[in-house]
């Protein structure tokens, strides 16, 4: 392990409060949200247990959190509610408040509406 990696080895959480592993140095039995997600676990409430730290030149260290794999639960099923509620809020990113029509594709928030609506003077033209 370089001086670099040492830096951001502190098991006993000494250092940063809470025990600090370098990149890809993290012991068995915690995983990142991604990785619980990944095994269809949550974190359910539990404070992180520790953090991996990944040095970086001009710049602070990059920061992912650990949590214990034993104290993690299962990903709570899509009711058929939630399903609604998350076609109506994705109808609503795909509608044009100009025209009011579906684009078929998220409104870009740096246009505020649909591209034809937003640059109406250029026509399909043929090259």
């Amino acid at each position: 392990m370089s001086s670099t990696y040492g830096k951001c080895f502190d098991p006993t959480g000494a250092r940063y409060g809470i025990p600090t592993f370098p990149w890809r140095y993290a012991p068995d039995g915690y995983a990142t949200r991604r990785q619980l997600r990944a095994r269809g676990l949550r974190p359910g409430g539990q404070p992180v247990a520790a953090q991996v730290l990944r040095p970086r030149y001009r710049r602070g260290p990059l920061v992912a959190y650990l949590y214990r794999l034993d104290q993690a639960k299962k990903v709570r099923p899509m009711t058929l509610g939630k399903w609604r509620a998350l076609e109506c809020a994705m109808r609503a990113r795909r509608t044009c408040p100009k025209c009011r029509t579906d684009a078929g594709y998220v409104i870009p928030t740096s246009l505020g509406m649909c591209v034809p609506c937003a640059y109406p003077d250029d026509e399909q033209r043929a090259a």
